[in-house]
């Protein structure tokens, strides 16, 4: 049996099934990109809860995994060579789980940066951007009687989802044709933004139908129904 003594965030979360790929996260949008790529490679696997209401993502067994304090991270027992392998950033764990299975992320090189690049656009600008928009919408900023830092967010918001709806205006999916991580990297944060933000109306969502309409197709793929779940 695998054994995962070595990973002090063990302690704390108790493998049931050792010999899989450990997840521990939350079904926010950073998260579940890896809930949805493994359902979607099929790696049998095992989620944990890192619940932020009793702030596990503090604790010194998951710091010990992720020193920056943020979901989700993985251990693969059975990573390079054979060895264990911890990994936290959903973009960088995205592009090691295409490169494990060979799957969502094109062979060719040029393809394959084309895809590595919306993967960044993501995490450089959708994440952050859509993020702030999120607080100022519908959270704590949104009491602010200041709306500038509102509405500087909802128009960079507009602005990036211009750029997607260009994209999609020449393509099936964000890096081409074929689906990639770069789509399991965006639209749970586009699905956040219409859904549990609530802000689609103030971004103006109908005026980007190539968006909408990858993001139904998205929302349609079984692996993401499942992976949009995880963990319960």
């Amino acid at each position: 049996m695998t054994d995962l003594s070595a990973f002090p965030v063990s302690t704390k979360w108790r493998a049931q099934h050792p010999d899989r790929l450990q997840l521990y996260s939350l079904p926010t949008p950073n998260g579940v990109k890896v809930s949805i790529m493994l359902e979607e490679t099929g790696l049998p696997y095992e989620p944990h809860k890192v619940s932020f209401e009793t702030n596990d993502q503090t604790s010194p067994a998951y710091l010990s995994l992720n020193p920056n304090n943020k979901i989700p991270s993985i251990i693969d027992p059975n990573g390079p060579g054979g060895k264990p392998l911890a990994l936290f950033e959903s973009g960088a764990i995205l592009i090691y789980l295409a490169e494990k299975t060979g799957k969502f992320l094109p062979a060719d090189p040029a393809l394959r940066y084309q895809a590595i690049q919306w993967v960044m656009f993501q995490m450089g600008g959708i994440g952050p951007m859509f993020g702030q928009l999120g607080f100022f919408h519908k959270f704590a900023g949104k009491d602010y009687d200041d709306k500038r830092p509102r509405d500087r967010y909802v128009a960079e918001t507009k602005r990036l989802l211009a750029v997607l709806e260009g994209q999609l205006a020449k393509h099936r999916w964000v890096a081409g044709d074929e689906y990639t991580i770069a789509d399991i990297a965006i639209f749970p944060w586009v699905n956040n933004l219409v859904g549990f933000y609530d802000a689609g109306e103030i971004v103006g969502i109908k005026d980007f139908p190539q968006v909408l309409a990858a993001l139904e197709a998205f929302r349609q793929r079984p692996a993401v129904i499942a992976g949009l779940a995880i963990p319960a």
